[in-house]
């Protein structure tokens, strides 16, 4: 349980790692897009080959992939719409994506570690990866609405102390879970991130109209396919 914890937070502090990329200003609007394009390519592979995959080996009809992929993604949709109508909205529709998509995720990275094995080392990579782009997005734009740095950077700790310890919990609660309940949290995961890439990150990444974005997003792709298809 506390090995599950400890390994998903290691997984998790690439986010704080985003959020200090974010701070120091080094970092150009253009590197900004190719590092989403390239973090959006990872979560492409993580929906495709960690997640759908996964969820559909392990469910009973298939039923329970469906309704977990729909409410991943309206769970995301209806919490999105809610923060844009705030003010000083800047940045957390993709806070909220990271943590629809970084708590059942780090639930399936401890379920892992279930059997006494050590960690899948593709999923660690691949949610290590996919977060720092999130991060930095998302981060930038507090910044920009004026968030104070300790406001981002706490902030991400917050959530990646929350992955720990989902990740712990899921070790506890779901080691001996059915087939569909772990196909559920899958498939809501997945239905999370797509939602995100396809309204936030691609978009945002695609805005400075640099040309090597797609190619950027195709490396991230193959880079996480790699590791996911070879572990």
């Amino acid at each position: 349980m506390v090995e599950a914890g400890f390994w998903a937070f290691i997984a998790a502090s690439s986010l704080i790692i985003g959020a200090l990329i974010a701070m120091s200003g080094r970092l150009s609007t253009k590197a900004l897009a190719l590092l989403i394009g390239f973090g959006s390519g990872a979560l492409i592979s993580a929906v495709a080959y960690d997640l759908i995959e996964e969820a559909v080996e392990v469910s009973a009809t298939g039923l329970s992939v469906g309704f977990g992929f729909v409410a991943g993604a309206l769970v995301y949709f209806g919490g999105a719409q809610l923060i844009k109508r705030m003010r000083g909205s800047g940045g957390l529709e993709i806070l909220l994506g990271a943590v629809l998509d970084g708590i059942p995720e780090s639930v399936v990275l401890g379920l892992t570690l279930v059997g006494g094995g050590g960690p899948s080392v593709a999923v660690l990579v691949a949610i290590f990866i996919s977060n720092v782009p999130e991060a930095v997005a998302s981060s930038t734009r507090m910044l920009a609405d004026d968030r104070k740095p300790r406001w981002v950077v706490g902030t991400w700790t917050l959530v990646a102390i929350a992955s720990a310890t989902a990740a712990a919990l899921g070790y506890a609660l779901f080691s001996n879970a059915s087939g569909d309940v772990i196909a559920f949290i899958d498939a809501f995961a997945a239905g999370a991130i797509l939602t995100l890439l396809a309204s936030e990150l691609l978009p945002s990444a695609h805005a400075e109209r640099n040309r090597f974005v797609g190619l950027a997003t195709a490396a991230g792709f193959a880079v996480a396919a790699t590791l996911t298809l070879n572990r």
